[in-house]
């Protein structure tokens, strides 16, 4: 790769670095109560789901490892972390290999994202407080992460089609 590719791919992956970050910290600052403890719309995952269509897996990995890291010592805990690494890492699994085998669309991959990053933290959650009855609590936050992944499916299915080809055009 040359110097002027680097640059580019760095200054790309830096700014989806830095915008899923600050779309984070604004969530944190938007107090939702649904009832849920703990249930949040997960702007940050609109990076996520606009990356796995524009730069592909690996930059997706690199770019939402990052953001979970440094999101996790800024504004959380070492709990908070493992929670968002479960998640993240069954979700992007899931939404990635849906993508592969084009299964659903945007929307629908977003979807199961926002399921199966809830599974992964109840997994987490159950390992943790060392009860199978936390369980029960599965069905609500399925409801909430089917809600979350259509808003973010919908939203980065409107900003994947309009910055494709800006991406595409600018890498390459």
């Amino acid at each position: 790769m040359n110097k002027n590719k680097s640059a580019k791919f760095a200054a790309v992956y830096g700014m989806l670095i830095a915008l899923a970050f600050v779309l984070s910290f604004i969530e944190s600052l938007i107090p939702i109560s649904l009832g849920i403890p703990g249930v949040k719309l997960g702007l940050a995952n609109l990076v996520t789901i606009v990356g796995l269509y524009t730069i592909g897996i690996r930059g997706t990995v690199v770019i939402s490892l990052l953001r979970i890291v440094l999101v996790g010592f800024t504004f959380g805990n070492m709990f908070a972390l493992f929670y968002s690494l479960a998640g993240w890492g069954l979700s992007l699994f899931t939404m990635a290999v849906c993508k592969k085998f084009n299964w659903f669309g945007t929307t629908g991959i977003s979807i199961l994202g926002g399921i199966a990053h809830n599974i992964g933290q109840i997994c987490v959650a159950s390992i943790v407080v060392q009860q199978v009855g936390i369980f029960y609590y599965l069905p609500m936050l399925l409801l909430a992460g089917t809600v979350a992944g259509l808003v973010i499916g919908l939203l980065g299915g409107l900003i994947i089609t309009r910055i494709n080809h800006i991406i595409k055009n600018y890498m390459n």
